[in-house]
């Protein structure tokens, strides 16, 4: 699993770089209308679905749950764009449930990841983020459309950086694998 991540690390970094992305566009039109901020987050969670997706089937092997995270986030921006008149509160509750699903399978593959790569609690500290911003919206679904523009730009914000930052480390780990064994690194 450790190499199949090192060896696609720039799609880890791309999808960092689209919720870095999806982040600022919420912080500079926090006015934008319901609808685009509907159309904003199903082209994220669509694109963030795809990579999982192609992810988990560039190496065979147990990675369900990248392939589970995938679909789910295909599954939630599909029916964003089926459904582009969504209330505030459903789409919240969109957001929420795939964040808080997305969160767990993270917080999976970090311990997962425990001991054959350094720095693997970015990916679960990705994870607990992604947790708490979905609990966070779920206890607070009647926030003005302003306060969810920006929360959500926020959450999309951190989580982007931290997954640049794991791609990131996961292009350096690459340059210690060794015939698909790690090398123990420095203390």
């Amino acid at each position: 699993m450790l190499e199949s991540l090192s060896r696609n690390w720039w799609a880890i970094a791309i999808r960092g770089a689209a919720a870095i992305l999806f982040g600022l566009l919420a912080w500079v039109v926090p006015g934008l209308t319901l609808l685009w901020l509907v159309i904003l987050f199903g082209a994220y969670a669509l694109v963030d679905g795809v990579f999982n997706v192609i992810a988990s089937f560039r190496e065979p092997g147990h990675h369900w749950a990248l392939l589970l995270e995938g679909l789910l986030g295909i599954g939630i921006g599909c029916m964003t764009f089926i459904w582009p008149g969504i209330t505030a509160i459903v789409l919240l509750y969109l957001i929420s449930f795939w964040a808080i699903v997305t969160g767990i399978l993270e917080i999976t593959a970090g311990i997962r990841l425990r001991r054959v790569i350094a720095h693997e609690w970015l990916m679960a500290l990705m994870g607990i983020a992604s947790v708490l911003f979905g609990v966070f919206v779920l206890f607070a679904p009647a926030a003005a459309g302003l306060a969810i523009a920006l929360w959500i730009g926020a959450y999309a914000f951190i989580f982007g950086i931290l997954m640049l930052v794991f791609a990131f480390r996961l292009r350096g780990s690459r340059r210690r694998i060794v015939g698909g064994t790690p090398i123990p690194r420095a203390i």
